[in-house]
């Protein structure tokens, strides 16, 4: 199991203030398993993904990563595990992932010297995972402002595979693209897991979770409602938040499920 994640509760606030982002939260991600994480906003989604990169500190529980509990690391430790290589993210801005004053030749050597790559290696390493970000090589020399920002977020990707991780997290990758790079990004996504590489995909749209992840967990006010086989979830959902995802999620809705039955969902949830 390259992530084990048990019964993990994240408190922000002080003393009586403190509220629960994440109450219970346990998952596991199988090498080369992409498992997708979906809830709308202020579910606890983001909070989980920055728990499990050390952003954030657990309140309780336990994170292991590739058989390391991670959960009282400190910044130090954190660094390491990143310099090594283990588990890398992706977040939904690029911009927030690249330095705009660095060449995407520069973006992807720099975390390989910094773990001790040599140069040469490095270079011939950010060419080999540019290509398979399908961009071309001429790309290396750009500054990501001379970038789409579908180019910008592949390279992003390529940033993320370049140190050859065990496990990526990827934060809402698509959410800010145009269908096309949308689509792009997730046959990437499902090419590159052949690698052995495992995959959180972490999103608001159950519809890009759906075509991509092997088992989807769901999100709601902190808590892990259901979580399943993605087939499973999408067909049969057992939860009335993941059924109002589904009835809401354009791509998978049917004729049947209409706004009256949305509007039924979201009032037994208030309720």
């Amino acid at each position: 199991m390259i992530l084990r994640i048990s019964d993990l509760e994240v408190h922000y606030g002080h003393r009586r203030r403190r509220r629960a982002v994440l109450s219970g939260v346990s998952l596991s991600v199988s090498p080369g398993e992409i498992v997708g994480i979906v809830g709308e906003t202020g579910s606890g989604k983001s909070t989980l993904a920055r728990a499990v990169l050390g952003l954030v500190r657990a309140s309780a529980g336990r994170i292991v990563v590739d058989g390391e509990d991670v959960t009282g690391y400190r910044a130090r430790q954190w660094r390491s595990l990143r310099r090594r290589g283990v588990l890398q993210y992706v977040f939904q801005d690029p911009l927030r992932s690249l330095d705009p004053d660095l060449t995407v030749r520069d973006s992807l050597v720099e975390p390989l010297l910094v773990s001790g790559v040599p140069r040469a290696e490095a270079a011939e390493r950010a060419r080999k995972y540019l290509s398979r970000v399908r961009l071309e090589e001429e790309l290396l020399d750009r500054l990501p402002g001379r970038l789409s920002g579908g180019q910008r977020q592949r390279v992003a990707v390529a940033r993320a595979l370049v140190t050859e991780p065990r496990l990526v997290i990827l934060d809402e990758p698509v959410s800010a693209l145009d269908s096309a790079n949308r689509v792009q990004i997730l046959e990437i996504v499902k090419e590159l897991r052949a690698s052995g590489v495992a995959f959180v995909f972490i999103s608001h749209d159950l519809g890009s979770v759906a075509g991509i992840a092997d088992r989807i967990a769901v999100l709601y006010q902190g808590e892990l409602v259901e979580t399943g086989p993605a087939r499973a979830v999408i067909t049969s959902p057992e939860h009335p938040y993941t059924r109002l995802l589904v009835s809401s999620a354009p791509t998978l809705r049917t004729a049947s499920a209409g706004r009256a039955e949305r509007d039924a969902l979201r009032a037994l949830l208030d309720s």
